[in-house]
């Protein structure tokens, strides 16, 4: 099987894969506008699910892992208002499991949004979280 490729598009002239169409979407979802994540974290986190799912990720993935990448970068109350208690409290199990399982997928979304500096400081004093 040849492995899927994502694309940014170029001048306009080819689109983004569908990869990227997706994310942003869930980026969306989240409430977390995709213009304010870089192209290269997006780029970073559709690599990782292929990894995690070496065919097409299951149709709830993206939204799944925007939900967690978008707890990582607004912190638990501004996720919550946006998100509502239940998936705040979901994100916050999925840490707290990343934690415990050292290396997980959950666990390299956290960690890309630690080295990515995007990540809320509130996020990073409540989990004791560091970049090295």
């Amino acid at each position: 099987m040849a492995a899927r490729r994502s694309s940014l598009g170029f001048l306009g002239m080819f689109g983004r894969s569908g990869d990227l169409r997706q994310l942003d979407a869930a980026l969306r979802g989240a409430d977390l506008h995709p213009a304010l994540v870089p192209e290269g974290v997006k780029l970073t986190i559709v690599n990782l699910m292929k990894g995690r799912w070496p065919g097409e990720p299951p149709g709830h993935a993206y939204a799944d892992v925007a939900r967690l990448f978008s707890y990582c970068i607004a912190g638990p109350e501004a996720f919550e208002r946006s998100n509502g208690l239940q998936n705040r409290l979901d994100a916050e199990r999925r840490i707290e499991a990343a934690l415990e399982a050292g290396d997980s997928f959950d666990a390299q979304i956290v960690l890309m949004t630690l080295h990515a500096k995007l990540i809320s400081a509130e996020v990073v004093e409540r989990y004791g979280l560091s970049a090295g």
